[in-house]
């Protein structure tokens, strides 16, 4: 639909909005809510406390921002549809919005990247760790696993607007860029071909890297005390948990996304295109709370300090 010279497109996967539309905003709502406060405490509590200043922690402050980042380029919007007699959006905004959320999955493979890096070096070259792994270098492998995803997708995306329009109706929630692009009237094999080569960058590399780095890790588990075994997996299995996750949600999405069968219920082909928006961010600050004995440490910490002083949230 066209408005004022302004392309509008609709989102038809919501369902039921009628009878249930308060029950969903309030469910989407308090995991929004609980994703900003899980995520925030720990990144907070990582940057006030100089002894979390070191590069593992860097890193894990980094993939909580991200997940705030990705977060956000779905949750307002969402909320905003689930009240609105109309869910609408213009083209430009969808664009932005598809730009946002897979410039968030693959930057996470990238940081999921640089931090098995990051414990590969700490525990199969221990004594090289402080000269390899400077905080020059952590600063420098930020900025790549967020600027190489931002010009990677956003290819994607400036060669998406160039596609004329010949339908205005999305079967989602949100907006993806393979959504998008077949809503065009025109062939659109280079987009497909540009986005295949995109995901295989983004996702087999890093993939492929973080499983030669746990091999190595493994190898050099095995090799050492029982005490040592215990300490690399303390701090990797956090790490583990939180690839072998969010792996698993990306799969559900690409699938769901790729097929659209009708074999599954719509409700539940809807939660499966937001799984890797809801389960990571929601799940990995509590991971890391727990695990890492030094942020569950700091956490309790500053928790204490609140009831004893009295300073309410």
């Amino acid at each position: 639909m066209d408005f004022t010279n302004v392309t509008y497109l609709t989102l038809e996967g919501h369902v039921d909005l009628q009878n249930y539309r308060y029950v969903y905003f309030l469910i989407t709502l308090t995991v929004y809510i609980s994703i900003i406060v899980f995520n925030t405490v720990v990144i907070f509590v990582i940057f006030m406390n100089k002894r979390l200043h070191e590069p593992m922690y860097m890193f894990i402050a980094a993939l909580l921002c991200n997940a705030l980042f990705g977060a956000t380029s779905l949750y307002p919007k969402l909320l905003t549809d689930l009240l609105a007699d109309k869910q609408i959006v213009s083209y430009e905004v969808c664009l932005l919005q598809a730009f946002c959320m897979y410039t968030y999955a693959s930057a996470e493979f990238a940081l999921l990247s640089a931090m098995a890096y990051d414990r590969y070096v700490s525990i199969c070259k221990p004594l090289q760790y402080a000269t390899i792994v400077k905080m020059t270098t952590v600063r420098k492998l930020l900025f790549l696993s967020w600027f190489l995803p931002s010009c990677e997708i956003g290819i994607s995306v400036i060669l998406a607007a160039q596609l004329p329009l010949c339908k205005f109706k999305l079967n989602r929630i949100y907006c993806g860029g393979y959504s998008i692009i077949k809503l065009s009237c025109r062939e659109t094999s280079v987009n497909n071909i540009y986005g295949l080569f995109a995901f295989c960058i983004a996702v087999f590399p890093p993939m492929i890297f973080i499983i030669y780095s746990y091999f190595r890790i493994l190898a050099v588990c095995l090799k050492n005390s029982k005490d040592f075994r215990r300490k690399a997996l303390q701090t990797c299995l956090p790490h583990l948990l939180i690839f072998i996750n969010f792996s698993v949600n990306i799969c559900f999405e690409i699938i769901n996304n790729r097929l659209e069968t009708n074999q599954i219920p719509h409700i539940i082909a809807m939660i499966l295109s937001v799984e890797y928006l809801l389960i990571p961010p929601l799940f990995n600050p509590i991971i890391y709370g727990l695990k890492l004995q030094e942020i569950l440490k700091n956490i309790k910490r500053m928790f204490s300090w609140k009831k004893r002083t009295g300073v309410s949230f």
